[in-house]
């Protein structure tokens, strides 16, 4: 037993290989234009056969078609979803690569200041410091100054001193020399003086002790008579 759809699909495309066989024929015996390969047919009966056509056409391939035509409007607005959207991505990135650009400029005008103010701020302190280089500089030369002047004066005051010293050490050493002199002359004077009183004296004695023996002898010899 044949099921009523399966039927209707033999129907349907039994009448559609007859739609497409007649177009066939109208088309095989059309009038051929001279000169090309083109042909002449008439248009109101081609026009007829291609309803019949699509009124034979199924249900799922009419709606297939739709769904085409869906998909094709689909694709359509997809098309323009993504036209819209790459316009905009593109005006959002200008605005952002421009928003960069003037926010790269800032950050650069705002760096060229500070290094400005940095570099002159370091100007400034070099000079103080030069400033303050060169103002302690003359102060160390003067102090320098000051005392090499004060060792120079020093130097020349110990210089004469040791001069002075030289000519006193000179002149002791000559008085000592001459006190030396005076003093061997004065010793060998009183040595002489004291040989001399020395000898007196024991001359004199001497000459007692003679005089005291002759008394002892003439003593004894009284003393015998």
């Amino acid at each position: 037993m044949t099921r009523p759809g399966r039927t209707h699909t033999t129907e349907v495309v039994y009448r559609l290989y007859e739609t497409v066989d007649e177009l066939t024929t109208v088309i095989e015996n059309a009038r051929s234009v001279p000169m090309s390969s083109s042909c002449m047919v008439p248009r109101d009966h081609v026009l007829d056969l291609l309803d019949d056509l699509r009124e034979s056409l199924p249900e799922d391939v009419q709606a297939a078609g739709a769904i085409v035509e869906q998909r094709t409007e689909i694709l359509q607005q997809a098309q323009a979803e993504a036209e819209r959207l790459t316009t905009q991505t593109r005006e959002e990135a200008e605005r952002l690569l421009e928003a960069a650009r003037r926010q790269r400029d800032e950050v650069l005008g705002a760096a060229r200041r500070q290094r400005d103010e940095v570099l002159a701020q370091a100007q400034a302190d070099t000079e103080q410091l030069l400033l303050e280089a060169e103002s302690e500089a003359e102060v160390l030369l003067a102090d320098g100054r000051h005392r090499r002047e004060a060792m120079i004066a020093e130097a020349l005051g110990e210089h004469e001193r040791l001069i002075t010293e030289t000519e006193v050490y000179r002149t002791a050493v000559d008085r000592a020399d001459e006190l030396g002199a005076r003093a061997h002359a004065d010793a060998a004077r009183m040595r002489a003086e004291v040989d001399e009183y020395v000898d007196t004296r024991l001359a004199d004695f001497g000459t007692a002790l003679e005089r005291m023996l002759r008394s002892v002898e003439k003593a004894r010899t009284t003393l015998r008579e």
